[in-house]
């Protein structure tokens, strides 16, 4: 999957987690990522995400749905909802998340929902 500049990298992102793609979603990312949720303590580096994609991530089943995108320098604001599983019972929900990026890789991300816990 070709990407190029910020909107194309978050938009094959969502792609990529919606299809359960690990091993290109990571490529995605800066070796020292940092992923932050409020309530939540960060996620530091490229092999605690993979782990927390991987056996950690409470949302399960489900895709996301990307309502805007906007570039501002090197960060991308998407706002989005989510329709799925999270813990067995079906969700849906907004979302806005930041991805500030380097090198074509995103550095930084932040998520912030209308739930406690994703």
């Amino acid at each position: 999957m070709a990407t190029t500049g910020p909107e194309s990298v978050v938009r094959a992102y969502y792609e990529l987690v919606d299809r359960d793609r690990y091993d290109n979603l990571m490529d995605l990312f800066a070796e020292d990522i940092s992923y932050e949720r409020p309530g939540q303590s960060p996620i530091e580096g490229r092999s605690a995400l993979r782990e927390f994609y991987e056996s950690g991530r409470p949302l399960e089943d489900g895709s996301h749905e990307i309502h805007s995108v906007i570039v501002e320098d090197l960060t991308a604001a998407v706002r989005g909802s989510f329709t799925g599983k999270q813990h067995g019972e079906q969700v849906r929900f907004g979302f806005a998340d930041f991805h500030e990026f380097e090198n074509e890789v995103i550095t930084r991300r932040y998520t912030y929902t209308d739930r406690d816990e994703v």
